[in-house]
């Protein structure tokens, strides 16, 4: 039984190409099969979250990155009695647009496009790859997904000005987006602290005193596990109190929530829509915490002297690249310069880039510029 304030994929908006029914599964079912069959979700496996495989191959990537934050936002939406399947193609399709290299590709793409009056954003990447680029059905370009999950790309993790935004009308840019969507944002923030924690350990950039001191929450956690397992080697007892500060965020997302839904009379997906601001949130305790963890790994990790070659190394591939088929778009591949046609050329030298992975980037970079 969902609860009245879910979205019933019965009252969907529908596609933008109306399609039967399908036989056994729902359109939102359906939907997440078309994003977990489209090529842009297999080449998440080889774009970078945080590190690379030069440290290991079983750390995060933007795949099993998307898989686990897939994984938590269906526990706080079954819990809060929410659009499971919704829910889950909106977590699988998070991360779609995003480039190679993580956060530093992302930048580097950015700044280029700015240098043409443009910009780079992955949401509305996302959009334009579920739209247009995946190319699977005779009678339509893109996966033709429904509507609740074009506005979830869109709105998950923001709001989108409709003026600076025309393009987006369609999408409801004053209202706010369903629970459904608004659980993402703060799943993937589930995700990405616990998990860079566990790989930054993992990778010894982190240490575990460093950690200790860093993370309160972390060292609440820790200080039981040493009690409850003396023994236990010390990986062990950091899985534990990592497992802590992660059931702590989670459970906390579904508590909150639920009391912010209660004490704002939200009833209908209309009061959800239609309130002054998001509801899913946690609470302002664990708010703090969040934000300590956050702060810590953006100083002792994602900006770390271990990492900075790495992210020099991406920026530089990115820019010297974009640069290439910007003086020379007859080098790019049949398709694009087709687009070229219709598109300006920076445009569509952003969306190759884009859809790269990390190992093909390299590939390309040691072709056309020379470098290693």
């Amino acid at each position: 039984m969902l609860a009245g304030y879910a979205v019933q994929v019965e009252h969907s908006r529908g596609r933008r190409f109306p399609e039967p029914p399908h036989l056994y599964r729902n359109d939102y079912q359906r939907d997440r099969d078309r994003v977990i069959h489209a090529r842009a979700f297999r080449r998440l496996e080889d774009k970078t979250q945080v590190f690379t495989r030069r440290y290991s191959d079983h750390f995060r990537n933007r795949l099993t990155h998307t898989i686990e934050v897939a994984q938590i936002t269906r526990t706080v939406a079954g819990a809060l009695a929410l659009n499971v399947d919704l829910a889950e193609v909106l977590a699988l399709v998070h991360d779609l647009g995003h480039p190679p290299f993580g956060h530093a590709g992302e930048k580097a793409l950015d700044a280029a496009m700015r240098e043409h009056g443009l910009f780079f954003d992955h949401n509305l990447h996302a959009l334009r790859i579920v739209e247009d680029f995946e190319q699977r059905y005779a009678a339509f370009r893109g996966l033709n997904l429904t509507f609740e999950v074009r506005e979830g790309i869109i709105k998950h993790s923001r709001d989108y000005d409709a003026a600076k935004h025309p393009e987006l009308a369609e999408y409801l840019l004053d209202q706010r987006p369903p629970l459904e969507a608004q659980l993402v944002d703060l799943t993937d923030e589930i995700g990405y602290n616990t998990a860079d924690l566990d790989d930054g350990y993992e990778a010894h950039l982190l240490t575990l005193d460093q950690i200790r001191a860093g993370v309160p929450v972390f060292e609440s956690f820790f200080c039981e596990v040493e009690q409850i397992y003396p023994e236990a080697p010390e990986k062990l007892q950091f899985n534990e109190a990592l497992k802590g500060v992660f059931n702590r965020l989670a459970g906390d997302l579904i508590t909150y929530t639920q009391a912010r839904l209660i004490q704002a009379g939200i009833e209908t997906l209309a009061d959800v829509r239609l309130h002054p601001e998001r509801l899913a949130a946690f609470s302002p305790e664990v708010e703090a915490e969040r934000k300590q963890i956050k702060d810590f790994l953006y100083e002792n990790l994602y900006y770390s002297v271990s990492l900075a070659g790495e992210k020099d190394d991406a920026e530089r591939i990115v820019t010297e690249l974009f640069t290439f088929w910007m003086n020379n778009p007859s080098a790019l591949p049949h398709y694009y310069r087709k687009k070229a046609e219709q598109e300006s050329v920076p445009r569509v030298v952003c969306d190759y880039l884009a859809g790269m992975t990390d190992h093909f980037i390299i590939e390309q970079y040691e072709k056309h510029c020379g470098g290693t």
